[in-house]
């Protein structure tokens, strides 16, 4: 197989399995309402994408990893954060005082948006090559993590505690943290490869900062 036609077939790749996924995910759930609360950005986000596309084309970085978050976001919501399986043996084996799955899901919630606002922002800004592309893709993922922060609390005051499925309440409050962790270690890892990848889209490639 041509190393051109990898791309091509990707996306359609990844949105097959996201698709199955979230059809699994979604017989039988711990908790119907959870599952539909956490997997909603998935269901409103699958169309967004496919019907644009055409006009604006993905990144192979970041179509991989926007499937990633989807399947976070897909297991999170069939078991709910603070019962997926894979954590509580990483509880167990790492001898830890709670369900880390949470914690990774708002690790996450950096991780992926940083590549996403980074590509956006170059492809669409007079930001490509500047200083300043960093910084402020650090400051839209935490303002987006600030945002679900309000959801979860809209979500509290709505549902009282039958909202802390949802809200993975565990005794303590790292969400922001984690996020801004995650956006940090996906630029310093990330920024080069995201630039050979815009550049091989036409946009130019963004000064590493």
């Amino acid at each position: 197989m041509k190393a051109t036609t990898v791309p091509r077939i990707l996306p359609p790749v990844l949105l097959a399995a996201v698709l199955l996924a979230l059809a699994l995910s979604g017989l039988q759930p711990h908790d119907r309402a959870t599952w539909l609360m956490e997997t909603c950005w998935v269901i409103v986000g699958l169309p967004v994408l496919v019907v644009t596309r055409k006009r604006f084309p993905l990144s192979p970085l970041l179509c991989c990893l926007l499937a990633a978050h989807a399947l976070v976001l897909i297991v999170g919501g069939h078991y709910t954060y603070a019962e997926v399986p894979v954590g509580h043996w990483l509880q167990d084996a790492l001898d830890l005082s709670r369900n880390p799955y949470d914690r990774f899901g708002h690790l996450m919630q950096g991780f992926v948006p940083a590549i996403l606002v980074r590509e956006l922002l170059v492809r669409t800004s007079p930001l490509r090559g500047s200083a300043w592309l960093a910084p402020l893709t650090v400051c839209a993922c935490l303002a987006f993590s600030a945002f679900f922060e309000m959801i979860e609390w809209w979500a509290a005051l709505a549902g009282g505690s039958a909202a802390d499925a949802f809200l993975a309440i565990q005794g303590d409050q790292w969400d922001m943290a984690c996020a801004l962790l995650g956006a940090v270690v996906s630029l310093l890892l990330l920024s080069r490869l995201h630039d050979r990848q815009l550049a091989r889209l036409g946009t130019g490639e963004a000064r590493t900062a």
